[in-house]
């Protein structure tokens, strides 16, 4: 899971061309060589898409091996309407749900009066580094990720705990530490269990 680009870019009402104001790229997996010409599609795919998302739109496009996740919202009232265009691009493991939540949260935060670039917007770099690992940025994925170990654990069965070989009634017979009721108990219930098994 890889960001390669953040991307802040504006337009003016009615208008469909969009102007970049901020972007942070990280091409350090391509050649030396290819950097220039990664950074400049990149850069193209942004303004592609930010053209094409209507201000309240989140949509997500697929391109090669890329998907640009776009948010458009319209910021600013009267003169200083604009709308302002969030675009991540991101490889297509990377989860839809955390690349949405870290556009809310660039777009929160940009300077809502600025309409033409570029701005000076170094949070984008943080964001670009951070956002790497979505377990460690995303608090609901890091939760879910703890859970999905702990449900691992849980869907263990007692035999599997077991050593080879070894089955619950025999230990049940042997234990010392149950009482002749709690044997009694354990042999009736699972007695009743086992007239619901159909094979």
């Amino acid at each position: 899971m890889k960001i390669t680009s953040i991307q802040v870019l504006s337009r003016a009402p009615g208008s469909s061309n969009s102007s970049p104001l901020a972007e942070a790229h990280d091409v350090a997996s391509f050649s030396f060589y290819q950097r220039g010409a990664v950074t400049e599609f990149l850069s193209f795919l942004a303004k592609t898409v930010s053209d094409r998302t209507q201000p309240g739109q989140r949509q997500s496009i697929q391109e090669q091996n890329y998907i640009a996740h776009v948010y458009a919202r319209d910021v600013g009232s009267g003169p200083t309407k604009h709308t302002l265009v969030g675009v991540v691009v991101s490889d297509a493991e990377y989860p839809v749900r955390v690349a949405f939540s870290l556009l809310n949260k660039i777009l929160d935060e940009f300077p809502q009066d600025k309409r033409t670039g570029p701005v000076a917007f170094p949070q984008l770099a943080t964001y670009l580094q951070k956002y790497q690992d979505p377990k460690q940025a995303d608090t609901i994925m890091k939760v879910q990720q703890e859970l999905d170990e702990t449900k691992i654990v849980l869907h263990k069965t007692i035999e599997s705990v077991l050593e080879r070989g070894e089955k619950l009634d025999s230990l049940v017979d042997r234990s010392n530490a149950l009482s002749a009721s709690s044997k009694m108990f354990y042999k009736s219930a699972k007695k009743q269990n086992s007239c619901c098994v159909i094979c």
